[in-house]
């Protein structure tokens, strides 16, 4: 499909209002494969996020301990922007895989016919709107006529805070207004400072404003964390094209969430070793450690409640009963005007579940256990 074509068809609902903010830049975060006997495939993960920060380990640490190489595979993983975006790098053939939220991979299929599948479940809604905590924003409903930012007009947390503000007998549409900052210093200036009286942002990003300095106020439905957000993707002719290949980063992905359950620290020095320029710089490093570990435990807690609501027993897993939630909610929530069945955009691999978890993760948690990195 054309880049054309893939902007016509991505005009319609939801899906527009990003795709306009223009494309991303390709960042390579993974040097040239050294030479093997046999050449490393390549594969591309876009992911929306700017940053590639301690908070995705399921993708990073698998580039860092070399997963992926050890089963054959070159991987790049991109930092493309929003889920949208990731999403639209994938359509257009600039990426195998994209890590996306959940409602983007539902409107792709229902609202667009794109045939982007769940390979893997990495977390669940854990957006919170975040008010100062001394501010005088202790309700939801202290909101009305105030400002809210945004990391962008599309980011995927807006249709949960407007079913939320909907809920307490306010329009979203017309008692907040919305306000893009972006990630890092802006969105914290912009609460200081009152340019903005609410964040909505997702947990890790929450993390790193708490480590700006900021004691925050959460409001949040009390629903959220119910339903699955954070979605490892690929398309349809991907999976049929080679499954071997859609299996063996799934697995790696798998591997990564154990060595990061079984010692974040060692996670997060893995990632310091792997990616020097993400750590924290402008204070000392058990500072920095500090940080990044606050950032890493909102990730992780996240990804341990898509565990367990999945079934608590395979790592990734993704169920027909937590999708269909989170589209029954897209379709109450007015952001599709029909569904399809689940099974529409899950897996088609045959125990695929089981098949990305078939590996030792005694092993892993053994090699965690004697970190690599000291």
């Amino acid at each position: 499909m054309s880049l054309k074509r893939v902007f016509h068809r991505l005009s319609k609902g939801v899906l527009a209002s990003v795709l306009v903010l223009g494309a991303a830049t390709h960042v390579s975060i993974v040097p040239e494969a050294s030479a093997q006997a046999k050449p490393l495939k390549k594969v591309k993960i876009a992911v929306g996020t700017t940053v590639l920060n301690v908070g995705y380990p399921w993708l990073t640490l698998p580039l860092a301990l070399e997963y992926w190489k050890a089963d054959g595979y070159d991987v790049e993983v991109l930092p493309v922007g929003a889920s949208l975006q990731a999403l639209q790098q994938m359509v257009a053939g600039n990426a195998d895989f994209a890590q996306l939220n959940s409602s983007i991979v539902i409107q792709a299929n229902v609202v667009n016919s794109i045939p982007a599948r769940v390979v893997m479940n990495n977390g669940v809604i854990d957006w919170s709107l975040a008010t100062l905590e001394d501010g005088p924003i202790k309700d939801v409903k202290d909101l009305k006529g105030k400002a809210i930012g945004v990391f962008s007009l599309a980011t995927g947390g807006i249709a949960f805070m407007k079913s939320y503000l909907r809920q307490n007998g306010m329009d979203p549409d017309k008692d907040v207004s919305l306000v893009a900052v972006g990630l890092g210093a802006p969105p914290v200036e912009a609460l200081r400072t009152g340019k903005v009286q609410a964040l909505l942002f997702w947990a890790s990003a929450n993390a790193t404003f708490e480590n700006a300095g900021l004691k925050l106020r959460y409001l949040r439905g009390a629903d959220w964390r119910k339903f699955p957000d954070f979605t490892f993707s690929t398309l349809q002719k991907t999976i049929d094209a080679d499954p071997a290949m859609v299996e063996a980063i799934a697995r790696g992905a798998a591997k990564a969430t154990i060595f990061a359950w079984a010692n974040p620290d060692c996670a997060r020095r893995m990632h310091w070793a792997r990616f020097p320029n993400t750590k924290p710089s402008g204070v000392d490093d058990a500072t920095a450690a500090r940080f990044d570990m606050n950032n890493q435990k909102a990730q992780l807690d996240s990804m341990t409640d898509a565990f367990q609501m999945n079934g608590g027993k395979l790592v990734g897993n993704a169920t027909v009963d937590a999708y269909t939630r989170i589209q029954n909610f897209m379709l109450e929530a007015k952001l599709i005007d029909k569904t399809l069945p689940v099974s529409t955009y899950m897996m088609t691999i045959p125990g695929f579940y089981e098949k990305i978890n078939n590996f030792d993760a005694a092993a892993v948690r053994a090699q965690a256990a004697n970190c690599p990195v000291k």
